[in-house]
């Protein structure tokens, strides 16, 4: 059963969150565009809670190697996902992605955001270049990205008042940060390596 929970949980938790967001009626007063980039935010922090799991193997029957092979299409998923969710905002109020990438936005989510944002595309292009790299500084910067990454999201979608439902969000970003931290502490970044790259 418990092999199962690693399963059930992020799926349930994650469908729990985007199922209470659709029925918020805020989205009543939104158009389409808006709706969409919306939710790809959402669908972004969902599949920030997968990506440590599959990074450290963490799901059963799943062996290693397929595991971060699917981190990585998870990962160009996430970046998608992001890009959907700013050009959508954009589309819908250019002064306010203006502002928020200019770092002079009112709100401070839209701060935490861009950070977010910034770290996530960093962890892409290092996982793009991995090979170019030496494997402690891959492995060294890599994590500290998605350190800031996760740090960044959690606090941005903790301060943003919208669809998303409290409960839910509040335990989602609980998750994420969670399964960041275990993936970190057991993968060891800052340890010497002396292995052949996986």
């Amino acid at each position: 059963m418990g092999r199962a929970l690693i399963w059930i949980v992020p799926f349930g938790v994650v469908a729990a969150s985007i199922g209470a967001a659709a029925m918020s009626p805020l989205l009543a007063w939104r158009d389409p565009i808006y709706i969409a980039a919306g939710f790809a935010g959402i669908l972004g922090l969902a599949l920030m809670l997968f990506q440590p799991l599959l990074a450290a193997g963490w799901f059963p029957g799943l062996q290693l190697y397929r595991s971060r092979r699917v981190h990585r299409w998870v990962g160009a998923g996430l970046v998608t996902a992001i890009a959907v969710h700013v050009v959508g905002l954009w589309i819908t109020s250019p002064p306010d992605v203006i502002d928020a990438l200019t770092f002079t936005s009112p709100t401070p989510f839209s701060n935490w955001g861009v950070v977010a944002m910034w770290a996530i595309f960093v962890a892409a292009a290092m996982a793009v270049l991995r090979r170019r790299l030496r494997l402690q500084t891959w492995r060294i910067g890599h994590s500290a990205a998605v350190a800031t990454a996760v740090l960044g999201t959690i606090v941005h979608s903790i301060l943003i008042q919208g669809t998303m439902e409290p409960i839910t969000k509040a335990v989602l970003c609980g998750l994420v940060g969670l399964a960041a931290l275990g993936a970190i502490v057991r993968l060891r970044p800052w340890a010497k390596v002396r292995s052949l790259r996986s």
